[in-house]
């Protein structure tokens, strides 16, 4: 008998130890699935943040420009002035040259490209728009130093075609003409060219990459001639009169001095300004910032 209710005790220990190691792992796995996150939810506990729209902008606060280096004292006497009026807005330039700036906002390196010529044909073609902000004069720069104060249009093409070659032959000191320019690709090139009928046919003996480049050059040359923005020319070159104007804001204005170009804005057709962005680009060519472009020696549009 003693065995026998030894034996019913030990079945019955058995079947609490059984029973109770069951409720344990019921529990555990309802715990498991409480601390389970629910879907679409990161680890941090915030919610997947959806991707933006494709070719959407981001508004980081930042406008960057790239491109003319004509433009250089017009685009940042304007970026100076929309950062005073927007602290916290970073405003950034980037003097490439007009082709490169093109390229620049065709490719989304940019918000805004900077060209100091009209778009091409197969630059629109692109899915390209310009926006003209102000003219600007090409000045005919030459040394101080020589003699020479005015040519007409076709004596300049003659010049950097080769025709002309010596300075006497047009009144000045007996030296060569030493022909300055810039490279292919720069806006600056492609107006004066346009203008002077002279593409493709210039016989420079230096092409440099920026406007600061052709008139430091031409300072230091008592035989060098240049062309150069308006804008951008110092006291240490001489700006000829072409026809007997003389360039300056008013002659560009009226039109009467007709070496001179647009300094354009670039933006893409089909994808929007960043916030930001857009507020500098409606700045820029309103009437508010004409006063800004005036004293950097530009002549506002607007």
């Amino acid at each position: 008998m003693k065995k026998c209710i030894s034996s019913i005790i030990i079945i019955l220990a058995l079947m609490l130890v059984v029973i109770t190691g069951c409720g344990k792992t019921e529990s555990g796995a309802a715990a498991a699935d409480n601390n389970r996150m629910p879907a679409g939810t990161a680890e941090n506990g915030n919610a997947d943040t959806p991707e933006p729209a494709e070719g959407a902008k981001t508004d980081n606060g930042n406008v960057s420009t790239d491109g003319s280096t004509s433009m250089e004292k017009v685009i940042g006497a304007l970026g100076e002035s929309f950062e005073n009026d927007n602290p916290g807005v970073t405003f950034t330039y980037n003097p490439t040259g007009s082709g490169s700036g093109i390229t620049a906002v065709a490719e989304g390196r940019c918000d805004i490209g900077l060209s100091s010529r009209n778009l091409k044909d197969e630059e629109k073609a692109q899915g390209l728009t310009e926006t003209i902000l102000a003219l600007d004069g090409i000045a005919i720069i030459v040394n101080p130093d020589n003699p020479v104060d005015d040519l007409d249009l076709e004596t300049v093409g003659k010049i950097y075609t080769g025709e002309i070659t010596n300075w006497k032959e047009l009144g000045g000191d007996d030296l060569e003409i030493v022909l300055i320019g810039r490279e292919a690709g720069s806006g600056t090139r492609d107006g004066f060219e346009s203008i002077t009928d002279t593409k493709d046919a210039c016989q420079y003996r230096q092409e440099l990459t920026s406007t600061g480049d052709v008139i430091t050059t031409v300072a230091g040359n008592p035989g060098a001639i240049g062309y150069a923005s308006l804008a951008s020319v110092k006291d240490t070159v001489k700006p000829l009169s072409i026809g007997g104007v003389a360039p300056s804001e008013d002659t560009v204005k009226d039109g009467s001095y007709v070496v001179q170009r647009p300094f354009v804005l670039v933006t893409k057709s089909d994808t929007a300004l960043s916030e930001t962005a857009q507020q500098f680009f409606d700045y820029a060519t309103s009437s508010d910032a004409a006063e800004i472009i005036s004293a950097a020696g530009a002549v506002p549009v607007n």
